[in-house]
């Protein structure tokens, strides 16, 4: 997956390009040979190797503005993934009305914002395929996470729902759900250098199992499975959910 060429001559667009999964996954597009427009609310000063477009994609009048100006640009387009996402922590009646607000914005809400503008194209076209990336938080509860498993499950039904309505138009709808990733989220929520085995073991006093598989993820992993999915190897499967975290969920 992800060889050079894959590909070639490809029109790409990920949200969330400017760390970790996103980050990951847009540089393995350009490796395959796709022409990538990454999209975030924050770009580092580094060089990057795809075209870079400041959006919050929560902002229905921004993403309005900025894909508006790309189609007009570039008039097609062949792969949508859905990478943005924010986590917020607390118990379900100590989450602020902010945050509960923010999860459904960003982590739902985006992938709406951006359907509204990738969906009529590929309806055109009559091909393109969309990877959103949810959560093994969709699938299992997690305690102290209600407006982020909430939100994941949102986008995960959402997703779905849009798989089902362009299957007639030949256009795919998947996503991944990553569990605990070597992002810069999953380590915000370390408190110190025992957090990833902490992780790895599992937390029993929140009915939260460990990794099966004894690591965590890196994000080339969860690309991996991005591209396959984008991919015309994938050319049979649509509205599936690949669940990634090495077995944390024991197929729950």
């Amino acid at each position: 997956m992800g060889q050079q060429g894959d590909f070639a001559g490809k029109r790409v667009w990920v949200t969330g390009a400017g760390a970790g999964i996103g980050l990951t996954t847009a540089l393995a597009f350009v490796q395959a040979g796709a022409e990538v427009v990454g999209f975030d609310k924050h770009f580092g000063e580094q060089e990057y190797a795809f075209r870079t477009e400041v959006l919050d994609i929560a902002d229905s009048d921004a993403v309005d503005r900025v894909c508006g100006r790309l189609l007009a640009e570039q008039g097609d387009l062949d792969v949508l993934v859905n990478g943005a996402g924010i986590l917020r922590m607390g118990l379900t009646d100590e989450t602020s009305t902010a945050d509960w607000l923010a999860c459904l914005a960003v982590n739902a809400g985006g992938a709406f914002n951006m359907f509204r503008h990738a969906l009529p194209v590929f309806r055109r076209q009559r091909r393109g395929a969309i990877v959103s990336v949810a959560s093994n938080a969709a699938h299992v509860p997690r305690v102290g996470m209600a407006a982020y498993c909430a939100s994941k499950a949102a986008l995960r039904s959402l997703c779905q729902t849009v798989g089902l309505e362009m299957a007639p138009y030949g256009v795919r709808s998947n996503l991944v759900s990553p569990g605990s990733t070597n992002t810069p989220m999953q380590r915000g929520m370390w408190q110190d250098e025992t957090g990833e085995q902490n992780t790895i073991n599992g937390f029993p006093e929140q009915f939260k199992l460990g990794i099966p598989l004894g690591k965590i993820a890196q994000p080339q992993e969860i690309a991996d499975a991005i591209l396959f999915l984008a991919s015309d190897r994938a050319s049979h499967i649509t509205m599936q959910d690949i669940v990634i975290d090495g077995g944390a969920t024991l197929a729950a």
